[in-house]
């Protein structure tokens, strides 16, 4: 058996050219497999059917295998007996048909009103980073963005006067969200700064080099903010997930919250029903506890 699994492995290196990681990913899913031929006396692959797959899967997923893990296990089954069945060696799948059990779906983690306001209401330096870090955390509560949409913006991307920002979504869809009064604040003074910089190109976000900034500095400095004013982990998606169960809460419109988020299926949105969630008094424009924009009203709620 092994000395069969050692061919697949040479056909997945030299024919498929699989990279290395994924190849010791199939290899090592496939050696539980051989593992488990091993302990219940199956002396070929012929002989391995579903009721032995199913075992397995079972002891695993009892042993805390994830849900994603066991799928990705089930699928290196079906490859290599895609290849036995091609080579005459087998001529069944005894993965076929099985699915891992469902794993339990993580709430994203949220900031309550009262720690957002306390996150973004604290004193703002008048300088380069101080600016920049501000209209970053403001932007992603205001509207929602994700960390790649924020990375990729340009200045052209923003609408200021209107309170509008256009950013580029997964699958390359654009979608126009709006900036809230502060986020639009917090903006207009960062602009004064980014000009010091020089910047390279019309990235929104730049380094004191005037270089876009990148996903990972972006994170280490909401990380860094989250400690300082928090005491607490922060990161750019927790503050997505808090502008959504914030907007949701007070707006009960789900599908509008759907278009705001950019989910191209509405149950990816549906997670944050399920939260439990703090009263807050306002959201976009009669919901957004940020959000009043032009032509909204100025009454303080």
């Amino acid at each position: 058996m092994e000395q069969q699994l050692d061919a697949y492995c040479m056909h997945l290196r030299s024919e498929r050219q699989v990279s290395s990681h994924t190849l010791e990913a199939y290899r090592r899913d496939l050696n539980k497999v051989l593992a488990h031929c091993g302990k219940h006396n199956i002396s070929s692959w012929k002989a391995l059917d579903i009721q032995a797959m199913r075992g397995l899967v079972a002891r695993l997923h009892q042993q805390g295998q994830s849900s994603r893990s066991l799928a990705r296990l089930l699928s290196a089954v079906r490859g290599f007996y895609h290849y036995l069945n091609r080579e005459g060696l087998c001529e069944h799948d005894p993965a076929n048909g099985l699915s891992p059990p469902k794993g339990e779906r993580r709430l994203p983690k949220t900031l309550d009103a009262d720690r957002t306001l306390q996150l973004l209401e604290g004193g703002v330096e008048d300088d380069f980073l101080a600016r920049r870090d501000q209209a970053i955390l403001e932007l992603f509560y205001s509207s929602g963005l994700r960390l790649s949409e924020l990375t990729g913006l340009n200045c052209a991307d923003l609408d200021l006067a209107d309170g509008l920002v256009q950013v580029l979504g997964k699958g390359s869809k654009s979608r126009v969200l709006p900036v809230g009064r502060k986020a639009r604040e917090a903006l207009q003074e960062w602009l004064k700064q980014r000009a010091l910089a020089n910047p390279q190109d019309d990235a929104v976000f730049v380094s004191q080099q005037g270089r876009r900034l990148g996903p990972r500095s972006i994170q280490l400095r909401v990380k860094a903010a989250g400690e300082r004013e928090l005491g607490q982990n922060l990161h750019p998606h927790m503050l997505r997930h808090s502008f959504a169960s914030h907007l949701l809460e007070s707006s009960q419109d789900l599908r509008a919250v759907q278009e705001l988020l950019g989910h191209a299926d509405i149950a990816t949105t549906q997670i944050y029903t399920h939260l439990d969630f703090q009263h807050l008094a306002t959201v976009y424009d009669s919901a957004h506890p940020r959000a009043k924009r032009k032509g909204t009203s100025d009454n303080e709620h």
